[in-house]
């Protein structure tokens, strides 16, 4: 009979690879330089100053003094978005993050941003798949990335969760939405979403972006996708506006 086989335990390559990372590359405050803390680009200090969005409307995410399930706003019309949930409110030290990410290509930031969405939206109960909000074509030629998908693929990797990035489309170029007010910023959606016929959507998604300020973008793009088949759209976005 052969005598029994020595079994090495499997090597956590990933794991490795990360250790070493933080070896040569420690982490580094991206707002101060100081020390990171954490695993994290952020020190002690800043991740102290983060203003989480703890007490918020649940269907358009607007702090409130204490949690409610909606705002007045919301309760007079209603949005297409079941739920929404921002990690944080777009105030310091995010109001200097977050436009670095979407303007200046600094991915670090969308790294630093989706590890915050993710401690924040951790409890959340898990849709059946992300749907990152997609740029115009010539937008994003011009860009070169999209900065919800930079954030929507940490979000799908560490929940598990499958990450439709394909199946939603922005079929025409807008003016940017920060130049417009409310009413402009609704009839500038006015069918600028749709999604690919060839995708089937499953029942609960959950729309990826960066900020929202009066909700119009996200719900131009849920209304598109209930009526390719969604039975719920929720969004998870890093900020929301005071």
């Amino acid at each position: 009979m052969p005598g029994p086989v020595n079994r090495m335990p499997p090597v956590d390559v990933d794991g490795l690879g990360r250790r070493l990372a933080a070896l040569l590359w420690p982490p580094r405050c991206l707002l101060c330089g100081e020390s990171g803390r954490g695993g994290r680009d952020l020190c002690r200090d800043c991740d102290a100053a983060l203003p989480w969005n703890r007490n918020a409307c649940l269907r358009c995410a607007l702090p409130l003094p204490a949690p409610a399930p909606a705002c007045g706003l919301c309760l007079r019309r209603p949005p297409p978005l079941a739920e929404t949930h921002a990690a944080l409110v777009y105030a310091f030290p995010v109001d200097r993050l977050l436009p670095r990410l979407k303007f200046h290509a600094d991915l670090a930031c969308g790294r630093l941003l989706s590890q915050l969405m993710i401690q924040a939206f951790a409890a959340l109960p898990r849709p059946d798949a992300l749907v990152p909000l997609p740029l115009h074509r010539g937008r994003l030629r011009s860009r070169g990335y999209d900065q919800a998908l930079e954030l929507a693929r940490p979000l799908a990797h560490a929940f598990a969760l499958p990450l439709l990035d394909d199946a939603l489309i922005r079929k025409r170029g807008t003016p940017p939405q920060s130049r417009l007010d409310a009413a402009a910023r609704r009839r500038n959606l006015r069918g600028a979403f749709a999604v690919d016929p060839g995708v089937v959507l499953p029942p609960h998604v959950a729309v990826i972006d960066d900020v929202v300020t009066t909700g119009a973008t996200l719900h131009a793009a849920a209304q598109a996708l209930r009526r390719a088949g969604a039975q719920r759209v929720d969004a998870w976005v890093c900020a929301r506006t005071p």
